[in-house]
């Protein structure tokens, strides 16, 4: 771990001093659990959980993705039950329609992430020059950091929405690439349909995330900053080259697939998180 891959609540605690707070909080009393689940799995994270669990009663039952995107063991179940927003997956479905497989980057920084107005241009662009077709979630309080001049000339080749079904998105035939946060929720989403990411992490555990995404687990690449944290356009058509035409993007493919089959089969009837469900349950019971 380089200090660029910390948590920007340990690099820089006096930054997010209730932050810190809260996240210490969290763990003032977990001696006193008989359970704790981690939204994570063996295979994924097996050294790591043997070091908590010396600690903890550490149970991993991730990922928790709904069942239709990964074993389809409980029918009908889609979605995680509430949004923040209302998603616009049928325009976004029709629209993917109509490109070839793989051949979409899908643009998500989440709920929460921030972009300054600068590295927002500089993405535009970088996406705009890449002649890649894209699917951009642009959340309506971010969308005045779009130039103009980029929204006018980038209807053909990409679309723009203020929030979707992120799963739909991810699991669809057209998409190839994923530009994340590299929030943990996305990071295993991404990670459980197969699909290569490029990781644009901001603040909290998303660095760590995103180390792990290009380094340990080889299923993308993380996009470098320049001296005023900000990503530009040059190093985001690098990256999207890289894991959507590149040599090495057939790596990145192949290892995005192996860690698709890995999620399946651990939350499978019989995989390393369903029996720590069964564990529980027959705890229950007791």
């Amino acid at each position: 771990m380089n200090f660029r891959d910390l948590p920007t609540f340990l690099r820089f605690p006096e930054s997010y001093p209730a932050y810190l707070a809260m996240k210490l909080g969290q763990f003032s009393n977990l001696e006193k659990a008989d359970w704790i689940f981690d939204n994570t799995f063996q295979e994924l994270e097996d050294k790591e959980a043997r070091g908590v669990s010396d600690s903890w009663p550490a149970k991993l039952i991730g990922p928790m993705v709904p069942s239709a995107y990964l074993d389809d063991r409980i029918k009908g179940d889609r979605g995680y039950g509430s949004s923040l927003w209302k998603p616009l997956s049928e325009e976004c479905i029709e629209w993917l329609e109509t490109k070839p497989c793989e051949s979409v980057v899908y643009i998500s920084f989440g709920s929460m992430v921030s972009l300054k107005e600068e590295e927002m241009e500089e993405i535009a662009w970088g996406i705009k020059e890449s002649n890649l077709n894209f699917l951009w979630v642009v959340r309506e309080s971010e969308r005045k950091k779009l130039p103009e001049s980029f929204l006018n000339s980038s209807e053909e080749q990409g679309m723009i929405v203020t929030w979707c079904n992120q799963l739909e998105m991810l699991s669809h035939r057209a998409i190839g690439c994923f530009v994340t946060h590299c929030g943990w929720n996305s990071t295993l989403e991404g990670l459980s349909l197969g699909v290569p990411m490029v990781g644009v992490p901001k603040w909290t555990d998303q660095l760590t995330d995103a180390k792990y995404i290009e380094e340990i687990w080889g299923v993308g690449v993380r996009a470098k900053e320049d001296e005023h944290g900000i990503v530009r356009r040059g190093e985001l058509i690098k990256c999207l080259k890289e894991v959507m035409e590149g040599e090495r993007s057939k790596e990145i493919k192949k290892t995005a697939g192996k860690w698709k089959e890995l999620a399946k089969r651990a939350i499978s009837e019989g995989g390393s998180s369903d029996q720590c469900i069964n564990e529980f349950v027959e705890h229950l019971k007791c």
